[in-house]
């Protein structure tokens, strides 16, 4: 799999689930308080300077497309998504 032009594909970290401070247990779907998501970049395009395979990033969680290859779940986004590369 090869993403073209400013197009990334990532896999999201899973983050499992999480507590609150009153002790209720949250699903990674439920964590609306977070705006940017960790992920791991699988494939970049050609115009994707400063960022490489196996880079872990940040994103908006509302950027990009979810795609299934072989029961995988992968996530497209555009390189202009990304918050920060750690």
């Amino acid at each position: 799999m090869k993403a073209i032009g400013r197009n990334l594909v990532i896999k999201k970290t899973s983050e499992g689930v999480t507590s609150t401070k009153g002790g209720l247990l949250l699903a990674e779907n439920q964590r609306e308080d977070i705006r940017y998501i960790e992920a791991t970049v699988v494939s970049k395009g050609e115009d994707c300077n400063g960022i490489d395979i196996d880079d872990k990033i940040y994103y908006d969680r509302h950027a990009g497309h979810r795609i299934e290859i072989d029961r995988d779940v992968f996530h497209v986004i555009k390189i202009q998504d990304i918050v920060f590369v750690l």
